[in-house]
């Protein structure tokens, strides 16, 4: 391994992730990329989580206890604030990467450097049936994309790496218990041009404990409060809306989950 590879940072955010949290960490111990360091935050967890991670005696594994509880998004500031690399990334404790994700965001990052941040098609697997399907059938935006994905949100944060200097000017809205990413990602592709891999390098696994395929009625609130709050500055940018189509989310939401129960 050549040690003057830039180090990537990988957020771990965990709330009583005992269940998955060995695959998702064996996932990351088996990058082919081996410079990196995960920023295991731990938002006061009830369950053995602790007792998995500590079978990992690896010194690239930086341990955190939250001081009390926050949102997922105010965890994601917290661990991200830890973090010394020069590129981010996100592996939550029910997901998974494959074993070049890191190696080939990496190498795309420094070669294109028009790029801030990059990010990927992925897989959903559907725990309770065992299916896997790709996620995005359709070619992924590349360049400035916020109209794309107002039109067609298609970026998954397990799937992202980003330059850890927009953290020092951007972060999470820690008011959003589940749009966050959405909201975070569409202020930053205003700001910067997001590059695309069109091939899946990341696993979503969807169960009936995902925050937010429990909390169909919160999500949906969310994005209408969003477009109340920034419809009128989007539009002044030149952006468009398309407001039937969030308001319909609720329906598309529960047929999408439906298909995995």
């Amino acid at each position: 391994m050549k040690m003057n590879k830039p180090l990537v940072s990988v957020i771990m955010n965990c709330h009583n992730g005992e269940k998955y949290v060995d695959q998702s960490l064996r996932s990351l111990l088996n990058q082919s990329y081996q410079n990196w360091e995960l920023i295991f935050w731990d938002n006061l967890s009830t369950d053995n989580s602790k007792i998995v991670l500590d079978k990992f005696l690896d010194k690239r594994i930086k341990y955190f206890k939250a001081d009390k509880f926050t949102n997922l998004y105010g965890a994601r500031n917290h661990a991200v604030k830890e973090s010394k690399g020069e590129y981010v990334g996100f592996l939550d404790t029910d997901d998974i990467w494959e074993k070049d994700k890191i190696k080939k965001q990496v190498e795309f990052l420094e070669k294109y450097k028009e790029f801030q941040i990059v990010f990927s098609n992925y897989y959903l697997f559907k725990e309770q049936k065992k299916i896997q399907t790709i996620k995005h059938k359709l070619s992924l935006p590349s360049g400035k994309i916020t109209q794309k994905l107002l039109d067609y949100y298609s970026i998954g944060i397990l799937t992202t790496l980003l330059k850890r200097s927009i953290f020092d000017q951007y972060k999470f809205n820690e008011n959003c218990n589940i749009i966050g990413d959405f909201e975070f990602f569409i202020t930053l592709s205003q700001k910067f041009k997001i590059g695309s891999m069109q091939e899946p390098l990341a696993t979503y696994r969807v169960h009936s404990s995902n925050y937010s395929t429990r909390n169909i009625r919160t999500h949906v609130d969310e994005l209408k409060s969003w477009i109340e709050i920034n419809e009128k500055q989007l539009k002044q940018e030149g952006y468009n809306i398309n407001k039937q189509k969030f308001y319909l989310l609720k329906l598309k939401i529960k047929l999408f989950l439906s298909s995995f129960f």
